[in-house]
Parts: structure tokens; sequence; C-alpha cells
């Protein structure tokens, strides 16, 4: 037979549907490390990536940093070609700064850029970036259509429900989004004031979900495999972001709750991660900076607190190791 396309069978039962669409770009996934500043750095990012992760966000990027320069940026900017798909998650006040950073961004190949709405520390907001930004909804969307206009790549945003109780103008801010060509919309179910503290209202994420049209993403108190269920069935969303409870359970991702993990495969996951984080910082930064995970990891584990103090103190790699062996 001539003519036509005929997929090999074996094409016809390993395709998988993605789960939803950034603009045109697919993801084959609903759980999604949540980028936050600190932790989702490319040694833990290319972790929950294997794990699960769907797509690779970022640490938030100062637009100021791109056009004037940071000794940590390069940091921020780097990512493994298994990450795919990536984006960079950018803050600024102004639009017009916010696009002339990207389009150095853009030279780096991301597959999308986001839009940071969300962050509720008191530097970034306090100067009307990230969750600052939501308090003017048509300053959040002409900064969103700009950036649509100067990228040929998805552009999507990461919101909060707003300041505080007194202005929870998430719908406002959403609508403003998605008219001037949001690709995506993630949702963190809290204001900026309240920061990390109280409940997510998934209620307010679900509203957000029914008013737009394009894929929404919900964050905020999933801790656990029957809370991604819970929120997915709440809210009608299209996938979950996951932080804070990633951190020292990146198996979350593959619907693993962490008293499913065997202490076995935390030791090899701790060392796999403490071996990409010596490789991409320098043995003595990379040290450091794992130490925190490390701590994440360990506190299920019932060790003596003297024991516990001499790991996450230990000064070289090598200590560390020697520690975590008589730990078993």
């Amino acid at each position: 037979m001539t003519g036509g396309f005929n997929s090999p069978p074996s094409m016809l039962l390993t395709y998988t549907p993605p789960k939803f669409m950034i603009g045109g770009l697919p993801v084959h996934g609903e759980l999604i490390l949540s980028p936050m500043d600190g932790y989702s750095d490319q040694p833990f990012r290319s972790l929950c990536r294997e794990l699960g992760s769907a797509v690779s966000y970022s640490e938030f990027i100062n637009a100021l940093d791109v056009l004037h320069g940071h000794p940590r940026l390069e940091e921020r900017l780097a990512y493994l070609p298994e990450e795919r798909p990536v984006i960079y998650q950018i803050f600024d006040s102004d639009p017009a700064r916010l696009v002339e950073a990207v389009l150095k961004l853009s030279r780096r190949a991301p597959d999308a850029i986001d839009l940071n709405l969300g962050c509720s520390d008191r530097s970034v907001a306090g100067r009307g970036a990230g969750a600052g930004m939501m308090r003017d909804p048509e300053l959040a969307g002409r900064a969103i259509g700009m950036l649509r206009r100067a990228l040929d790549i998805p552009v999507t945003a990461k919101m909060r429900l707003g300041w505080d109780d007194q202005q929870r103008n998430y719908l406002a801010v959403a609508r403003r989004l998605e008219e001037n060509g949001v690709n995506l919309i993630a949702v963190h179910g809290r204001t900026k004031a309240q920061g990390y503290s109280g409940a997510a209202d998934w209620d307010a994420i679900a509203e957000i979900k029914q008013a737009v049209g394009v894929p929404v993403i919900a964050n905020g108190d999933v801790r656990s495999v029957s809370d991604i269920e819970r929120v997915l069935a709440h809210t009608g969303c299209d996938g979950v972001m996951i932080g804070r409870a990633a951190i020292g359970n990146p198996w979350i991702f593959s619907r693993l709750d962490r008293d499913r993990v065997s202490k076995e495969r935390v030791r090899a996951t701790m060392l796999l991660h403490l071996e990409r984080s010596l490789a991409f910082y320098g043995e003595r930064r990379g040290l450091v900076l794992f130490r925190k995970h490390a701590s994440h990891y360990l506190l299920p584990l019932k060790f003596p607190p003297e024991q516990r103090r001499a790991l996450l103190t230990a000064e070289t790699p090598g200590d560390f190791l020697k520690i975590l062996d008589l730990l078993d």
C-alpha cells in the first residue's frame, strides 16, 4: 500500500496526549514544582522533573539583574535539556523593563516566560512588583500584553488572590491577564498579606478557573497525594503546583506520600541530590546549599538530635557521608 501515513503500531500504543497546552506547548503531566526562591534551583528541579514534575520553572528572576548583571544570575538561568519544558519566571514593576529583560532571556531559548504576580516579600511587593502588581489589574494586563507582543513563545502568570482581605481582586486580575493574551494562570490561593499563613482558598481558585478560558493551575495547601486529588476535584483546575510540600518529599510528583518512601530510597535520593549540588555549585557552596534540603529529607527519620546536628553542620562532603553512614 502506498500513499498516506501509516503510524507503526508501537507509535499508536505509546502516544499519550498532553494533559493541557500552554499556547502551543504541550504539557504531559498535571503536577508541577512551584518556583521557590532558594529552593527550585537546577539540582532540585531536575530531580523533581525525573520524579514526575511536568514543567521546570526557574527561581524568580529580577529584570534589573538581567539588564544590569548579578553574580548569581547564571545559576538561576541554567537548565538541563531534559528539564524541558522550561519556563523563566521574571518580576518587575515596569512593563517596558520586563520586555527589555525577556528579550535578552529569550536568547537562552526558554519554552515560555512567566510573570511573577505572587511574591509577597516586602522588597519585591513593596516596590510594586510581584504581588504588588496585583494592586493594579490594568498594569498587570498591560505587562502581559506587551510581553505577548514582544515574544514568539507563550507567556504565563503566577498570581495570588490580592493584596489583603480588603483587596481580593483576583477575578479582575485574571480577566485582564486573559484579555491581554496570557496562555496560562497559576494561582496561589492566599493574599499577599497572608504570606504562607492561614488556609489557601480553593473556592477562589475554582472561581478563577470558571471565569477564564485558559488553563489554570492550583497552588496552596497541597501536602499529600490525597490533597492533589481533592484540589483537582474541588477547583476543576488543569494541574497542581506543589511547593513547600516537595521539599524533603520530591516523590510527591510520583504520587507517593513520604511515609511510603523507604529509608533506602531516601538515602539514595539524598546522595543523588548532593552529587548534583556539588557538581553545580562546587564542593563548599554545594554542601552548604544542600544542607537545607537534607534537614527536610531527615525530618521524619528518628535520629538523636546530636547526630542530626552533626550531619547538618558537616564541613566537607566526606564528613557528611561518614556521618550519614553512622545513622543507618
